[in-house]
């Protein structure tokens, strides 16, 4: 650990002993009453066996990203939420099964702002469509992949600010609906550095037997399993989050 990362986790332990327990205790009523729904969807190998989860946020009555545009700030509480839905409860295993967790992540998570849970054996980051990459983002993720932490591009399609995170990705998602249009030389861009490609919404037979002629390494979508919505309600709370 770094003289910053001592002090910035002394200053958290400090606040932490300021909070009067009255207060502590409305919170802890208060998550008891939460409802903790987070969706999963499962990406396989091309045995089509498991090999991770994608969680996402899922709440009710809450806006559809694809169609209501969200602000940074919503961005970032959706991802607090499943990080608290996933590592934030003691029994991570009954909703992951030893496999890696995929979790999409604004800018303040990759540079730093806030708090990501220690957990490089089995989080892998991905780097939300939203956030314009820079060299403080370029930096905060190899920080990141040198705390051991693996790192995911999604909806890959040769944008220059993709590229730039290239030589920084363990994972390139490409949406195979885009196949038609982008081609081998988009697959061979994505491999370069030595990324993993994973085939993201496969809908259909003729996309996953497409994708493994294209050589993808992992799969992902409908056809092999739908998004499902898990209740972490009734989980009890960590010890330690992150």
């Amino acid at each position: 650990m770094t003289t910053d990362e001592h002090t910035s986790a002394a200053l958290a332990a400090a606040v932490d002993a300021a909070v009067p327990q009255r207060l502590r205790d409305e919170w802890a009523r208060h998550v008891a009453r939460e409802q903790v729904l987070v969706g999963r969807q499962g990406i396989f190998t091309p045995r089509l066996r498991p090999f991770g989860y994608e969680f996402s946020f899922r709440a009710p009555g809450s806006p559809d990203p694809a169609t209501t545009p969200w602000t940074p700030l919503q961005h970032e509480r959706a991802t607090a939420h499943v990080l608290r839905a996933t590592f934030g409860r003691s029994d991570l295993e009954h909703a992951a099964h030893g496999r890696w967790l995929f979790v999409r992540m604004p800018r303040g998570y990759l540079v730093g702002d806030l708090p990501i849970p220690a957990r490089p054996d089995r989080l892998v980051i991905e780097i939300a469509d939203s956030v314009d990459v820079d060299a403080a983002v370029v930096a905060g993720v190899r920080r990141l992949r040198e705390r051991g932490y693996r790192v995911a591009i999604p909806g890959f399609i040769s944008r220059p600010d993709q590229r730039l995170l290239l030589p920084h990705a363990d994972f390139v998602k490409i949406d195979v609906r885009d196949l038609d249009v982008e081609g081998l030389p988009v697959v061979e861009l994505a491999r370069s550095y030595g990324a993993l490609l994973i085939a993201e919404f496969v809908e259909r037979h003729w996309m996953l037997s497409h994708s493994r002629e294209l050589g993808f390494d992992l799969f992902q979508g409908n056809l092999l399993e739908r998004s499902t919505v898990l209740d972490r309600s009734a989980a009890r709370l960590a010890r330690q989050a992150g």
